[in-house]
């Protein structure tokens, strides 16, 4: 006698399959993972688009000539481009003004982000590898930075860099001239105040990396005859790299977008970024539309690294696989 046919729901075992378990199991976690994506949808709604869409309906609207207001248009298909015209004027015309500006900015930016990634690296390097025990201590005092508002550090410079402030009278102490006005236009002054407003992102961002390097790597490399520099070299900085460039992306752009170190530390056309310009415009009677225009395409420009920085890291991670 042959064996019966093994109907549909009948598995190999004997036992009965219930082809439609699975999806009646899968249809609640989805709804559950929908439920907790939820809020954060809604809050990227409410706080990005929403904002951004505003921003385009007053770079496409117009001008209120009597009162100088900015008279926003919300149905694109009537938006004109009279605000983006004056705007690439003002970047590329025979009356630019802000592409030097851009220029500056892009210097000081990258000055910035090299000294603190110097500084940085090391810090967070340290506290990985050679803190020890004390490794909590460390962190208490690289995260007590945020405990203090920006605005409060910004002030707290400007009382040191002062004519007669402390800075002035250590140099006058060791023997340097010390009656330099730090705070009369120098860009030095700007890029240092860049770094230290923002160096604790990248620090933290760091040690979380390096962190967690596997050390039987590190110890592989020894092994292998390797000094401590060409362990540093062919091991841990290359196994940092994802770590660096997402403590530089943290750390850069909002630096491209600051004005406000600027103003307190300097306040002078010398020093004057691309942030100081938005600000101002927007600030002006007349000039919001031209404001919105440059945060939008200022907001483009930021989209490239955050592209690239999503497609380096899906590529490490299908690497790692």
């Amino acid at each position: 006698m042959t064996a019966p046919a093994q109907t549909p729901r009948q598995s190999q075992g004997g036992r009965r399959r219930l082809p439609g378990r699975a999806g009646q199991a899968r249809e609640p976690q989805r709804l559950f993972w929908i439920a907790l994506a939820a809020p954060g949808i809604i809050w990227l709604i409410l706080l990005f688009i929403v904002p951004f869409y505003a921003i385009m309906a007053i770079a496409g609207g117009q001008v209120n000539q009597v009162f100088g207001y900015p008279m926003a248009i919300w149905n694109p298909l009537h938006w004109n481009s009279t605000n983006f015209t004056a705007a690439w004027h003002d970047v590329a015309g025979t009356s630019a003004f802000v592409g030097p500006i851009i220029l500056r900015t892009l210097a000081y930016v990258a000055l910035a982000a090299i000294l603190s990634l110097l500084i940085a690296y090391p810090a967070a390097y340290f506290v990985a590898r050679f803190a020890g025990r004390r490794k909590g201590i460390f962190l208490i005092l690289l995260i007590a930075p945020f405990w203090i508002s920006y605005m409060m550090r910004m002030l707290a410079w400007i009382d040191l860099l002062q004519t007669d402030g402390y800075v002035n009278k250590a140099l006058a102490f060791f023997g340097l001239p010390g009656q330099t006005d730090w705070l009369g236009g120098m860009s030095v002054t700007v890029i240092l105040g860049l770094v230290y407003g923002y160096i604790p992102y990248l620090i933290l961002v760091l040690y979380a990396g390096l962190d967690r390097i596997d050390p039987s790597l590190i110890e592989a490399g020894r092994d292998l005859g390797l000094g401590r520099l060409k362990t540093f070299l062919r091991v841990t900085l290359p196994l940092s790299r994802q770590p660096i460039l997402t403590g530089m992306l943290i750390t850069v752009l909002p630096m491209l977008g600051d004005y406000f170190t600027n103003q307190l530390l300097s306040g002078t056309t010398g020093t004057t970024m691309l942030g100081n310009v938005i600000d101002e415009q927007l600030n002006t009677p007349g000039l919001q539309g031209e404001g919105a225009v440059f945060s939008v395409l200022f907001l483009l420009v930021l989209v490239v690294p955050m592209i690239y920085y999503v497609v380096a890291t899906n590529r490490s991670s299908r690497q790692a696989m």
